[in-house]
C-alpha cells in the first residue's frame, strides 16, 4: 500500500465516522424538531466531510513525514526537506522506505563486521610483527654484550656468537625481505613476467634446494609423474619460490621419516600443483588463517627452523598476481596437501 492511498484510506474512513455521527444526530433533530432543513442539513453534511476528510489526510500526511526525516537524514548522512520526502513518497510504495532502511542496516552491520575483522587483523599482525622482529634483536644484543664483556678474547666462544648474531641478522633480513615482498605484490607494484617454461624441471631445482634440510629429518622428495615434460605458463622466479616456501613448510611440519611428494593434476586449460605431506596436520579451526602473515600452527617449531612465519602468505600473494587459485586440504596426524594452478603454455594469459 502505497503511502498516500494509505493515508487517504485512513482519512477517509475517520471523516466517514465522523460526518456520520454527526449527520445521525442532524437527522435525529430533525424528525424531533420536524423542521424543513433537510436539504440544508445534508449540504452540511457533506461540506463537515470534505472539510474532515481534508484536515485529517493533511495531519496524517504531517505526522507520516515527521517520523520518517530523522530516519531518511541518518539514512543519508544529509538533511532532506520535508518537500523532498513528499516527492519521494508519492513515487514509491511506503513498503520502499522500510526496504531503504533494512538495506541500510544491513549496510552498517556488514560495515562494523569488517571494521571488526580489521581491528583485529591489525591488532594480531602488530603483536606477531613485534615478536618476530623482537626476538632476533634480543638475541644478537645478548651476543654481542657477551662479546664486549670480555667474551671476544675466549676462543671457545667469541666465533660461536659471531656466528650465532650473523643468523639471528640473516633471519631479520629476510622478514624485512618477505614483507617487502608482500607489500609490492598487493600494491600492484611487483608484476609477474609471465613466459613458458617446464614446470618438471622447475620442481627438481625447488627439490635441491630444500634437499639439505629435508634430510636432516630423513624427509623423502618425491615427484609423482609418469614422464615428459609440463610447460606452463607464469612467472618462472616467483613459482620457484611458491614450490620452495610450500615445501620447506612440508618439511618444517612434518614428521621425521615422511615423505614429501609434488604430483600434477590437469584440466583442459589448467595444471593443478599438489604438494602433499604425511606431517602432522592442520586443524580446521586454522585453516581458514593458514596465509595470515606471521601466523603460526605450532609457533615453537616453525622459529628453532628460522622461519619468518611469512612463507604462505607470499605464496597466496603470488598465486593471486598470477589470477590463479590456492586451495588446502587438511587433517590432524594425517597430513597436508597445498594446491595451486597454473595456465598450461597454450593459453594466452593477461596479467
Amino acid at each position: 500500500m502505497s503511502h498516500s492511498s494509505g493515508s487517504k484510506k485512513i482519512s477517509l474512513f475517520i471523516a466517514s465516522i465522523i460526518s456520520l455521527i454527526t449527520a445521525g444526530g442532524l437527522v435525529i433533530a430533525h424528525f424531533l424538531l420536524e423542521d424543513a432543513f433537510g436539504i440544508v442539513l445534508a449540504v452540511l453534511c457533506i461540506a463537515e466531510f470534505i472539510i474532515v476528510y481534508k484536515f485529517m489526510l493533511y495531519a496524517i500526511r504531517e505526522f507520516i513525514i515527521d517520523r520518517i526525516a530523522p530516519i531518511y537524514q541518518m539514512i543519508a548522512n544529509q538533511d532532506i526537506s520535508k518537500k523532498e520526502i513528499k516527492e519521494k513518497l508519492k513515487s514509491e510504495d511506503i513498503g520502499g522506505v522500510s526496504d531503504d532502511v533494512t538495506a541500510w542496516t544491513m549496510k552498517r552491520s556488514n560495515e562494523i563486521r569488517r571494521l571488526y575483522d580489521m581491528e583485529r587483523y591489525r591488532k594480531d599482525f602488530l603483536g606477531n610483527v613485534s615478536h618476530e622482529l623482537k626476538t632476533p634483536i634480543f638475541n644478537i644484543q645478548g651476543y654481542i654484550l657477551t662479546l664486549l664483556d670480555g667474551g671476544i678474547d675466549d676462543p671457545e666462544i667469541n666465533r660461536p656468537y659471531l656466528e650465532n648474531a650473523e643468523k639471528n641478522i640473516n633471519r631479520l633480513i629476510n622478514i624485512v625481505k618477505d614483507l617487502d615482498v608482500i607489500t609490492r605484490l598487493e600494491t600492484g607494484e611487483l608484476v609477474p613476467e609471465i613466459k613458458k617454461f617446464d614446470l618438471v624441471k622447475l620442481v627438481n631445482e625447488a627439490f635441491d634446494s630444500v634437499e639439505l634440510k629435508a634430510k636432516q629429518r630423513n624427509i623423502k622428495l618425491k615427484l609423482v609423474h609418469n614422464s615428459g615434460t609440463v610447460y606452463v605458463m607464469g612467472d618462472r622466479k616467483r613459482i620457484l619460490q611458491v614450490l620452495v616456501n610450500l615445501l620447506v613448510n612440508s618439511i618444517t611440519y612434518g614428521k621425521d621419516n615422511g615423505t614429501t611428494q609434488v604430483s600434477f593434476s590437469e584440466t583442459p586449460d589448467r595444471i593443478l600443483v599438489n604438494v602433499a605431506d604425511n606431517g602432522i596436520g592442520i586443524d580446521n579451526k586454522d585453516i581458514p588463517r593458514i596465509f595470515e602473515r606471521f601466523y603460526r600452527i605450532d609457533k615453537h617449531r616453525s622459529r628453532d627452523a628460522g622461519g619468518s612465519g611469512l612463507g604462505l602468505a607470499i605464496v597466496k600473494h603470488i598465486i593471486e598476481a598470477h589470477k590463479q587459485s590456492m586451495h588446502i586440504q587438511s587433517k590432524l596426524d594425517v597430513g597436508s596437501t597445498f594446491s595451486f594452478t597454473l595456465a598450461k603454455a597454450t593459453i594466452e594469459v593477461e596479467i
